[in-house]
């Protein structure tokens, strides 16, 4: 079971380590707000080999570069780093952010995962949505009580969403889809309670729901339902899980930055906008405002 890392109360916990969310970092704690960023080094950015539109660089700069600098100014006024994958963000009285390696709560929580790149090759996919497939252990698991139900996925967030149904059924089947396990250690004893499928998918089948898994040497395995947690948790995730309001596969924000719930920023390309280096940075310097301001008023 993952443990909580302590009992600290974050003011600010940014999730995701690129521009938008160093660039948050950095105001939040001006400001005096206790900061947390978690994330992995997996921004889009670091692919990018150079850069020559951000404002104040005479020559080019790599991206590497770039989230390197940042998230070294960030610590060094005072922001707090985490390398880890976060799996789940639930509220109560303030929001808990659950990883891979502990748990942390804070007052406000940032999204700036970057706009969603992974999705799941399988044919039909998208023709059994909502009947039947599904993105939200949370939402649709109580409907799936004592029946068959699948994982398509194979990270710790798949791991973590199978672990999740399995308040409701212990019949579950964790779908790779041919892709290697990349599971971490803190995970590895929960695999022993699900049935593990690593063949690859042809396509899903069914009448009026999902019905069938078929596989590409001709079997198949009859289902019930099909959760889709497939790479890394993005932003879309967390909407789905938290009713998160969307416009498309983006969040909607108004023009502080603010989710439809309160204490819960976004800002970045999950938002949906013009995917420039600039515009994260300015979206976080945003949200950060309204962080400080949310923070101070609950005080």
């Amino acid at each position: 079971m993952v443990q909580r890392r302590n009992d600290m109360i974050y003011d600010a916990i940014i999730v995701g380590r690129g521009p938008a969310g160093l660039s948050c970092s950095i105001y939040t704690v001006r400001g005096n707000l206790k900061t947390l960023v978690i994330g992995k080094k997996d921004s889009m950015l670091l692919k990018a080999d150079k850069i020559e539109n951000y404002y104040g660089f005479e020559y080019p700069v790599s991206g590497k570069e770039l989230l390197e600098t940042g998230e070294k100014q960030a610590q060094r006024l005072g922001a707090e780093v985490v390398e880890d994958e976060v799996v789940s963000i639930d509220k109560t009285d303030v929001f808990e952010v659950v990883c891979v390696n502990g748990r942390y709560r804070a007052k406000t929580v940032l999204l700036a995962t970057g706009a969603p790149v992974v999705k799941a090759p399988v044919k039909n996919l998208e023709r059994f949505e909502g009947s039947g497939v599904s993105y939200c252990t949370t939402c649709d698991g109580f409907f799936y009580r004592n029946k068959k139900a699948g994982v398509l996925g194979y990270t710790d967030f798949a791991v973590h969403e199978a672990m999740e149904l399995m308040a409701f059924t212990g019949d579950i089947t964790l779908y790779t889809n041919g892709m290697p396990l990349k599971i971490s250690d803190s995970h590895r004893d929960s695999l022993s309670r699900l049935k593990i499928s690593d063949k690859k998918i042809k396509e899903l089948d069914g009448q009026d729901k999902i019905e069938w898994i078929v596989f590409e040497d001709g079997s198949r395995d009859s289902v019930d339902g099909l959760f889709v947690a497939y790479g890394s948790a993005s932003s879309a995730s967390f909407a789905l899980r938290m009713g998160i309001a969307m416009e498309g596969k983006s969040i909607k924000v108004n023009d502080k930055m603010e989710t439809n719930i309160p204490g819960l920023f976004a800002a970045g390309d999950c938002t949906g906008v013009f995917k420039q280096v600039s515009v994260a940075v300015g979206q976080g310097a945003i949200a950060s405002r309204q962080m400080i301001e949310f923070v101070r008023k609950m005080k």
